[in-house]
Order: C-alpha cells, then sequence, then structure tokens
C-alpha cells in the first residue's frame, strides 16, 4: 500500500480557501479511507465546524459518508464507474501528469486518447502542439476540444455509457481495429505489482485496443493507485513506452519499478 505523505499541509497558511482545501481533504480520505473530525481538524488545522461544512459539502457531491464523529470515502469501485467523481480525485497531480505527456507529443502526429480524467486533462493542452489527429472515445475530451481548429478529430463510436461519459462496445473495438495511432495514452485503476488493472471490462476491452492500435503506449498513473487491484488485468507495466508518475509514489515501489526495468518517470505536482 502507498504510504501516507505525513508532510502533508496542516494549516490555514498552506492551503488558502474552501476548494483548495475541499479537495486536499478528500485527496487524503481517499488514501486513508476514513478519518474522525478532529484528526482532519489538526491535520489541515481548522476548526470542528469547518471541518464538518467540508465534510458536508463533499457529502453532497457523493464524495463521501459522512457519519458520527468521522467520515469514510466511496468505495473505489464507485469512484472508478463515475467520470464526476473521479474528475476531483487529485485534480493536481492529473494535470501535472498531462503536462509531461504533452512533452512527448509531437505535431504532425495521431494521438489517442482513453475515457480517463487524466486523458482529458491532456485534451485541453493538446491545440498548443497542432496539427494534430486525436481518436478519443471520451467525450469529456472530445468536448474539449471540438472548437480547436487544428485539430482533426476522429470520436469512436459504440455504446454509449453516462457513468464513464465514453463509448465502448463492438463498434468502438471495430473502427479502432482500423487505425492506428502514434501514440496512445491512457490510465488505470489500479496498480499491483507491476500489473495494470481496470474495475470494469467493457473499459478493459477498448483500452487494450487502444493500445494495439498505436505506435507508442503510455500510462498516466496517481500514485495513489499503486499497492491496489480491480476486477481485470490490462496490462503489464512493461507494455508501456513510459509511465508517467506523480512524485508521491513511495520508495518501496519505486524499488519493484527498477528491479523490473519498467521505464517511468517521477513528475512532481
Amino acid at each position: 500500500m502507498t504510504s501516507l505523505d505525513t508532510t502533508a499541509p496542516r494549516t490555514k497558511a498552506h492551503i488558502k480557501g474552501a476548494p483548495a482545501r475541499r479537495q486536499a481533504m478528500l485527496d487524503y480520505l481517499i488514501q486513508a479511507g476514513s478519518a474522525q473530525v478532529d484528526e482532519l481538524a489538526e491535520r489541515f488545522g481548522v476548526s470542528r465546524m469547518t471541518v464538518h461544512r467540508d465534510l458536508d459539502s463533499l457529502s453532497e457531491q457523493g464524495m463521501v459518508n459522512k457519519q458520527h464523529g468521522g467520515v469514510t470515502t466511496r468505495s473505489s469501485s464507485v469512484f472508478e464507474s463515475n467520470f464526476a467523481l473521479r474528475s476531483h480525485i487529485a485534480a493536481r497531480e492529473k494535470q501535472a501528469l498531462a503536462r509531461a505527456a504533452l512533452e512527448e507529443i509531437a505535431p504532425g502526429q495521431a494521438v489517442m486518447l482513453d475515457d480517463s480524467t487524466t486523458a482529458s486533462e491532456l485534451a485541453s493542452l493538446l491545440p498548443t502542439r497542432e496539427p494534430l489527429t486525436v481518436i478519443t472515445n471520451g467525450l469529456e475530451s472530445i468536448g474539449r476540444l471540438k472548437a480547436a481548429s487544428g485539430i482533426k478529430l476522429i470520436t469512436l463510436g459504440g455504446d454509449y455509457q453516462p457513468r464513464f461519459n465514453a463509448t465502448f462496445g463492438l463498434l468502438c473495438e471495430q473502427t479502432l481495429a482500423n487505425l492506428r495511432a502514434s501514440v496512445a495514452v491512457l490510465s488505470a485503476s489500479a496498480i499491483l505489482g507491476t500489473t495494470a488493472y481496470v474495475q470494469d471490462p467493457a473499459v478493459t476491452q477498448i483500452k487494450r485496443a487502444q493500445m494495439a492500435a498505436a505506435e507508442r503506449r503510455i500510462l498516466l498513473i496517481h500514485s495513489a493507485k499503486f499497492g491496489h487491484s480491480a476486477l481485470h488485468r490490462l496490462a503489464d507495466l512493461s507494455e508501456f513506452d513510459l509511465v508517467l508518475i506523480d512524485a508521491g509514489l513511495s520508495a518501496e515501489h519505486r524499488a519493484a519499478l527498477d528491479e523490473a526495468e519498467i521505464v517511468y518517470r517521477l513528475i512532481k505536482a
């Protein structure tokens, strides 16, 4: 399991404003699983009343389950199957990973993006590398790119699934089989050892098809996903040409990647 960062900010001076504090609180709870109100008040340097207000806000958004004296996060399967919820997790780290992935993309290439929230962050940056061809099944990425004049956008058809805000199924897979991209940029639900896992079988199938349709494969992954598993195996990390991870990765997991000779780079958020 990835250890919690005991050096995280604990005072108002370090986290300014309720939105930033609530995001930091949610990130902490996702890693910890649960916490007491007094624990959160001490960690973030705010009053118990402020913590209650923050937790009420997160609870109203469906992010956490508030209980007497404490709080627990929703199950990982709920987070992984809801795009709106996933978009709130580790937003700063995802943006940093997207910026790092952008450096791996050159004008004129064909870029494949999966349905992940991290890939949608990259989508926002891609117009700075135009001209590009972008192929994706993620409607969030489509929405961010549809007005970009220098982007040729290829949308993958199929069965639309609202909880992922993306298309999947046979039609999507058949379209991918007839395309070839310079690079595919993907994410995953969990990493156990050196294997990437995804919670949903339909999502897994399309991610595999995207990997098969690209010359180069890049995985963007948040460090908190290490030490966990999900239902379906996606791929070994060695099948990716580059794995980009935020710098919160523990020494234990770094050593495992080094031992397996995985090509990875740590990105400071």
